[in-house]
């Protein structure tokens, strides 16, 4: 049987640091560093810099999976890109990346089909899903999955948006997915969604319901009201949502793979709020604490992102290493969630 392993991984973060004091200091928002941290984890994030969206930052995730692969980007597939922070609402930032991957002109033009995914936080497991089942089908040998997002451009960075402007950050991780005849790779994926929630956490900018979508003046120019425009949060919610759901995620893909928690090497959680993940890990599921790794207090919630960057560091430092067993889980706005079991 074909298994799918993850041959290469690499990550990207935009050179900007933006502090909690920084959200103070520069936006004037009325928060705190203890404030933030105590709640989230957080203590910094990455902003990129103004013309830089998702593929520039996915870009260069993926050349550092790539060489790590040992790969050529014209041997790839299927490129696979989540994102909740498009370039532009269409086309997907996938295409955008693939160009700039020079897979677009010059003697080793390569027209890979390219595949956006947008479940959000959710979305590298969501891809994880598409791209083991690509190849363990037979259809591909190599998928590129990269997850990436540019927030700092569509935050409020203002006292009123500070709920959710503080929590998020610019980032991206990148993962090259291959068949393999070697018993080793993604054991399962499992996911889930309850649309009955897709309202908690939204940005309702693009409202395609209503005629124009967007309020025009007497000039033609849209008007949008911040509401709409920025993203919302019912954090409590969210909070007890992403708890229960991430810990069932979790027990399901342990119970469908007859897998003990102790069998776990690696726990690799997505990073929205380091107090829900300990409060999974530790007090739901009693990991102990050295199996579960973390990054959020240096690179806030970066959606789609968080795991692919994760698994990256966790390979550079030497956390990750062959032969470990790991389990990664996510949840986010839809609500989505997913988890899956890896040999590595």
């Amino acid at each position: 049987m074909t298994n799918a392993y993850i041959s290469g991984t690499g990550f990207y973060v935009p050179p900007r640091v933006v502090t909690n004091d920084d959200l103070v200091r520069e936006y004037n928002m009325e928060t705190s560093d203890e404030w933030i941290q105590q709640r989230t984890g957080i203590r910094e994030r990455r902003f990129a810099a103004d013309g830089v969206g998702s593929a520039d930052l996915g870009v260069e995730a993926s050349k550092m999976a790539l060489e790590a692969a040992g790969v050529d980007p014209w041997d790839l597939d299927m490129i696979v890109f989540a994102t909740l922070s498009p370039e532009h609402c269409f086309p997907g930032s996938g295409v955008y990346m693939q160009e700039k991957l020079g897979l677009c002109a010059g003697p080793k033009l390569a027209y890979v089909p390219c595949l956006d995914i947008r479940n959000q936080c959710s979305g590298f497991l969501y891809g994880t899903k598409v791209a083991s089942a690509l190849i363990q089908s037979g259809q591909c040998r190599r998928v590129l999955l990269v997850g990436a997002e540019t927030h700092s451009h569509a935050l409020d960075l203002s006292t009123r948006g500070r709920t959710v402007a503080s929590l998020f950050g610019d980032g991206a991780g990148a993962a090259v997915f291959e068949a393999t005849d070697e018993d080793k790779g993604v054991r399962g994926v499992w996911l889930g969604a309850d649309g009955s929630n897709a309202d908690v956490l939204a940005q309702h900018i693009w409202d395609i319901r209503k005629s124009p979508f967007v309020e025009l003046d007497d000039e033609g120019y849209g008007h949008v009201p911040p509401l709409t425009l920025f993203a919302q949060m019912d954090g409590k919610t969210v909070f007890k949502h992403a708890v229960t759901k991430l810990a069932g995620a979790l027990m399901q893909a342990l119970g469908e793979t007859k897998t003990e928690i102790e069998d776990i090497d690696l726990f690799v959680l997505h990073q929205a709020n380091k107090r829900i993940n300990e409060y999974v890990a530790n007090k739901l599921l009693k990991v102990p604490e050295h199996k579960v790794v973390h990054n959020i207090e240096r690179y806030g919630n970066t959606t789609a992102a968080t795991i692919p960057i994760l698994l990256a560091e966790s390979v550079r430092d030497g956390t990750l290493k062959p032969g470990m067993k790991i389990a990664l889980a996510a949840f986010g706005s839809g609500f989505t969630w997913g988890s899956a079991i890896l040999d590595w």
